[in-house]
């Protein structure tokens, strides 16, 4: 029920709205005992005011695709197994982020 209950935050369209739902909820989370609950509710008031940026923006921003932007440098990072040079690295990011197509040659032999 606190899980389901929480998606009605994304209902509200001014701060002072979420702020409230916010408080209210986690008041709740932290009276359940249920301790992944109260890990979670003590993040959210950790993040309160980021959180309610987002209402405070008019919902125009999200930094979903940031984040996803993100994960891909990471993931490419971590597929290379190490760099021998920075320009090696920013192309593969280019090519992997920008989505461009791969050269004929990747090395050249002299």
């Amino acid at each position: 029920m606190l899980k389901g209950g929480f998606q009605q935050l994304w209902n509200y369209d001014s701060a002072a709205g979420a702020g409230k739902f916010l408080g209210e909820w986690r008041w709740r989370t932290m009276r359940s005992r249920i301790e992944p609950m109260n890990r979670i509710a003590r993040t959210l008031r950790k993040h309160r005011e980021l959180i309610l940026n987002y209402f405070r923006a008019q919902k125009e921003f999200s930094s979903g695709v940031l984040e996803g932007l993100n994960d891909k440098a990471k993931a490419t990072m971590r597929k290379s197994c190490g760099f021998r040079t920075y320009r090696v690295l920013e192309l593969a990011l280019y090519h992997s982020l920008g989505k461009l197509p791969e050269p004929e040659l990747a090395h050249g032999f002299f």
